[in-house]
């Protein structure tokens, strides 16, 4: 069995795996330069008290892979597209022939379920756009703007997330993995050297048994993160005899991995999107000076500020999306046909409407497992920013549990590659 850095010698040897290393390296080159350039016109002394301790901007920030903080012209990141993607999802609900066009037609099926959240990605961008930046000028960030100008600063947050949105689908074309997930890694990752000196330059050394702790309980959620995640049930398959060129072939076995997560970090994505909307829709509509909008976003902020309020509505929805996409994404009944036709069963299992009965049954009890375990992660730092008043805690969970969730993806897919170059 080959070790983990004989394979990454043999990745980075093999020509069509190294480049496809390489592309996603020069993408992120590209991202991290967008991320660099700032919008016209902003107050960096209002812009840093403005962020300071908001828990609401830090957890956007993630989305935006880090090019929120300095209002670049990616701020909006990939935001508006996961909110394209998740109202496509739940269309699959309300239309069938949506669902199809997702689950039963192929590659070609999802290439045109997905240049459908790519066109509705554009007039969300715009509305996110509107709403964020009437939102900063309105509380001083950004100042001394002509209506020309502030139509100009939209025009270039909306080109910043479809630039971002269009290198995100090069990543996942011509690199490994999910180009949107590893956007939102990349931004992470860059924040941590700053995350880092603040830490250092503000320690406190009364804090240090709680930072002692929040540490040992990060290595530990990451260490179950890696054990939940790689944990999948064999589904044992027999297939029947079969004649082919004059010769019948015996009985032979196999397996159907069913994984305890088969989500992997998209519900997290989908449930702290969810929790940002309606505060993204408020900070739209406070540019017309309604009345009642000020007092719905008193209410959305009161409400992310509640941290048990908030983490009870973040573990259900969590809970809720990875059923959801666990739903979508694998049909029982399909899966049943599939078996069937090409001679499969599962043992002591009748083929058809039997076989299709007990993969449902059996992958929603793996789901509600690997579920709850997701769920208590993902709320795992607020809990402990209740117990420390660290703020800090419950956005750094977050992004942990994305980090390890997209590592783990990447390595499986180059362990992937690998062994289609060696078979």
């Amino acid at each position: 069995m080959q070790t983990f850095f004989q394979k990454f010698k043999i990745a980075l040897t093999e020509p069509s795996i190294r480049n496809r290393i390489l592309f996603i390296l020069g993408a992120l080159v590209v991202f991290r330069l967008l991320a660099a350039i700032p919008i016209p016109g902003i107050d960096q002394a209002v812009l840093e008290q403005f962020f300071s301790n908001n828990q609401f901007l830090g957890l956007l920030n993630i989305f935006s892979g880090g090019g929120l903080a300095n209002l670049s012209i990616v701020m909006l990141g990939v935001g508006p597209f996961i909110t394209a993607s998740i109202i496509m999802q739940l269309m699959t609900v309300m239309s069938p022939a949506l669902k199809s066009m997702y689950t039963e037609e192929g590659e070609a099926g999802r290439a045109k379920f997905t240049q459908y959240s790519r066109m509705l990605t554009l007039p969300l961008a715009i509305l996110q756009a509107f709403g964020f930046l009437t939102l900063l000028q309105s509380q001083g960030v950004i100042s001394g703007l002509s209506t020309f100008d502030f139509i100009l600063n939209v025009i270039l947050v909306v080109a910043g997330s479809i630039l971002l949105m269009w290198i995100g689908e090069l990543v996942t074309e011509y690199g490994i993995g999910n180009g949107v997930s590893i956007i939102i890694f990349a931004g992470i990752v860059a924040s941590l050297p700053t995350t880092a000196s603040q830490l250092w330059f503000g320690f406190d050394q009364s804090q240090l048994p709680i930072y002692l702790g929040f540490g040992l309980v990060a290595l530990g959620a990451i260490y179950a993160i890696v054990v939940m995640t790689e944990a999948e049930r064999p589904v044992p398959i027999t297939y029947a005899k079969e004649s082919r060129a004059g010769n019948t072939y015996g009985r032979s076995a196999s397996y159907l991995p069913m994984r305890l997560n088969q989500a992997g970090v998209i519900p997290i994505i989908f449930a702290l999107s969810i929790i940002l909307f309606p505060q993204m829709v408020l900070n739209i509509l406070s540019a017309f000076n309604l009345p009642w909008v000020t007092d719905a976003n008193a209410v959305v902020t009161n409400f992310i500020s509640n941290q048990w309020a908030y983490g009870a509505v973040y573990f259900v929805l969590v809970i809720l999306f990875t059923f959801f996409y666990t739903a979508v994404t694998f049909d029982p009944d399909n899966v049943a046909k599939n078996l069937q036709r090409s001679g499969g069963f599962i043992p002591g299992i009748r083929p058809g409407a039997q076989t299709s009965e007990y993969l449902g049954n059996l992958v929603a009890r793996l789901t509600l497992v690997g579920a709850s375990f997701l769920g208590l992660v993902a709320v795992l730092p607020i809990g402990m920013q209740i117990a420390t008043g660290v703020t800090a805690l419950a956005i750094g969970g977050t992004a942990i549990l994305i980090v390890v969730s997209v590592v783990l993806d990447l390595i499986r897919r180059v362990d992937a590659q690998v062994s289609m170059r060696e078979s």
